[in-house]
């Protein structure tokens, strides 16, 4: 199997992409990750090599380790990047990716756990996807109502498949299911009418920070893309391979990857503030800086020992110290 993988980032979120790609790599992962990007770019990917690529006249190639490739893409769109998603993959599909017979997103905040034979098993299995921290929604909940008579005014039928909530930073398919990529781009389309533009989201300046127009009652869209995803399996008539709350470490135990959730994300992290909060380092905090240091390093040395170091106390001193 011919697999490639996507992302997307801007600021600083440029830390999460040198991470995911390194423990991918360490987890058996060989071939092209596509990264599409907004604004200006780090140090340690303007080593690369400058070239025109398909469209891109101004991508560059990163070679970090034997068999890994990192190609990063200048985006020319207003839509947040998050609701930016489908119509990523189905460019690269139709262009730099039309090789490959599957295709996975994954948000810059994900680390992978699982070896990558795991991942092209699973999506043999359907389009893969992973439940989300706030699921379940049951069949008559508010927001699948919602839904369900915001899009039959667009004539798009859908049914309930089952209770689960899928989060949004991760998809896997094959390339004869991309029927799906363009249904979830119809319903994102339909749907920005709602939330003022596909420009809008729950992120502002990549903290959360909604731009979403409010609407009085339920928020049926409030999560943009991860709504219309949702959706969009609802109204699809393909298979859905679904993995629990442990696909993205969402509850203790073994997990298929770690999703640091919320605004402040693992490079960001100031241990010794959360200790003296009463809160001890996340696991979410200890994969990142884990899988840090290679093969790509985005961070100094000194910075990932002093990390390292800091998850390591903290966790020790928050068994004695409680607020």
């Amino acid at each position: 199997m011919i697999a490639a993988i996507c992302t997307l980032f801007e600021g600083h979120y440029h830390y999460g992409v040198a991470t995911l790609s390194n423990s991918l790599y360490n987890n058996g992962f060989r071939g092209t990750i596509y990264v599409g990007y907004r604004g200006l770019l780090p140090n340690w990917i303007l080593k690369g090599k400058r070239e025109t690529i398909g469209k891109w006249h101004d991508a560059i190639k990163l070679s970090p380790s034997d068999g890994l490739e990192l190609i990063f893409l200048p985006l020319d769109t207003d839509y947040s990047l998050t609701n930016y998603k489908p119509d990523f993959m189905v460019e690269l599909w139709q262009s730099l990716a039309k090789d490959a017979d599957a295709l996975f997103y994954f948000d810059p905040d994900i680390i992978v756990l699982d070896p990558w034979d795991c991942f092209e098993q699973w999506v043999n299995c359907g389009i893969t996807v992973c439940e989300d921290v706030n699921s379940p929604l049951q069949e008559f909940h508010p927001r699948r109502e919602g839904w369900r008579n915001y899009f039959k005014n667009y004539e798009f039928k859908l049914k309930f498949v089952n209770q689960i909530y899928v989060n949004g930073g991760f998809v896997g398919l094959l390339k004869k299911d991309i029927s799906f990529l363009f249904l979830w781009i119809k319903l994102q389309e339909v749907m920005s009418e709602s939330i003022g533009g596909l420009q809008n989201s729950i992120f502002s300046n990549q903290i959360h920070q909604s731009t979403i127009v409010k609407v009085i009652g339920f928020q049926f869209f409030d999560k943009s893309d991860q709504d219309a995803l949702n959706a969009t399996i609802e109204a699809y008539k393909g298979k859905i391979s679904y993995l629990g709350k442990e696909g993205m470490g969402f509850i203790p135990g073994e997990a298929t990857m770690s999703h640091a959730l919320g605004s402040v994300k693992p490079w960001k992290t100031n241990h010794f503030l959360r200790f003296i909060n009463g809160r001890i380092p996340r696991k979410q905090d200890f994969v990142y800086w884990e899988q840090s240091s290679s093969p790509i390093l985005a961070h100094s040395k000194s910075e990932i020992i002093k990390k390292r170091m800091a998850i390591i106390t903290f966790k020790i001193l928050g068994r004695f110290y409680k607020v």
